[in-house]
């Protein structure tokens, strides 16, 4: 079956194809349908993402931290591969393979892995501002590297969005730095460069082709890293430790993913990223859920601003 009849993305163009549509560079505005269905897939992608670093947290009662991020690798691409398979989707075109690296290096192997590192000793709250500063991240390596040019509106709102999420989660961790900032950093670099290189691959292949490769492509390096960790690291299996497990894996590995390359490809990088500004308000809401964590009065305030934030953003020209 050819990509383009998909059951999964029937729009999708072939990877097959031997010249690179203009659009990847220069998009067109999309319609406004097009523009709404774009920001629900990509709205639906921060949801799953906001549910990880509590999902960590479960995993990490069960699993060593190397564990708990291979394991995720392995199984990720093994539901991607198995649809890729099924599917009879023909393999990418060597001009594509520099950016599946790029996508596996930053989303698939080095995200997950810095942070999960961060998780041992920072509490989600803390961690969110990683997320907090991805957004405004994502959107400056975007235009170094499509040449994508929002206006003023865009980037002073952008702006004021990560500031209140800084300032917010920063409050609601005392303030403190940690040893684990490092870590956090780091995943913030990395994945901004994997979220911009996947947008951009978005827009000649189907969103869920571009994650499916990156994941197969870090087979060799996820099997026997996962090996080699589950024999050193002990395994506590528990109904929270394989929930999280398998929630990282499949929902913010791959479907997640999916969704989010589908909504960037369709309304662009910058504005895309800037639905992650909400991502921490939610990762905090689930941890009141699901971890016990405390939030102060601040959230519902930093809330409404964030998302008087990314309705400029959404408006905004570019």
């Amino acid at each position: 079956m050819r990509a383009q009849s998909s059951a999964i993305d029937r729009t999708g163009i072939a990877v097959s194809t031997d010249v690179e549509p203009p659009a990847a560079t220069a998009p067109r505005s999309p319609a406004p349908a097009d523009r709404r269905s774009g920001t629900l897939q990509a709205a639906l992608g921060v949801t799953a993402f906001s549910l990880t670093f509590p999902a960590t947290a479960w995993g990490l009662t069960g699993f060593g931290p190397w564990s708990l991020v291979t394991v995720r690798c392995v199984l990720a691409a093994v539901l991607a591969g198995g649809c890729l398979l099924a599917l009879r989707v023909p393999r990418p075109a060597r001009r594509h393979l520099a950016g599946l690296a790029v996508v596996a290096a930053g989303v698939v192997l080095g995200f997950p892995l810095l942070t999960t590192l961060a998780l041992r000793t920072s509490t989600t709250a803390h961690a969110a501002v990683v997320v907090g500063l991805l957004p405004l991240t994502t959107a400056l390596f975007s235009a170094l590297r499509t040449g994508a040019r929002p206006s003023r509106t865009f980037w002073i709102a952008a702006c004021a969005g990560a500031a209140a999420v800084i300032a917010f989660t920063v409050q609601q961790s005392g303030g403190a730095l940690t040893g684990a900032d490092a870590y956090l950093f780091g995943a913030l670099l990395i994945c901004a460069a994997g979220y911009t290189e996947g947008g951009r691959l978005a827009r000649v292949m189907p969103g869920w082709q571009v994650i499916g490769w990156a994941l197969v492509l870090c087979l060799p390096l996820s099997v026997p890293g996962a090996l080699l960790a589950l024999s050193y690291e002990p395994v506590h299996l528990t109904a929270h430790s394989l929930t999280g497990l398998l929630w990282v894996a499949a929902g913010s590995q791959f479907l997640g993913l999916v969704v989010w390359y589908r909504g960037m490809a369709s309304i662009g990088i910058p504005k895309a990223s800037q639905l992650q500004l909400a991502q921490p308000l939610l990762t905090l809401v689930w941890s009141v859920l699901l971890l016990g964590e405390r939030l102060t009065p601040a959230a519902p305030l930093t809330a409404a601003a964030v998302l008087v934030c990314i309705a400029l953003t959404q408006r905004a020209r570019g």
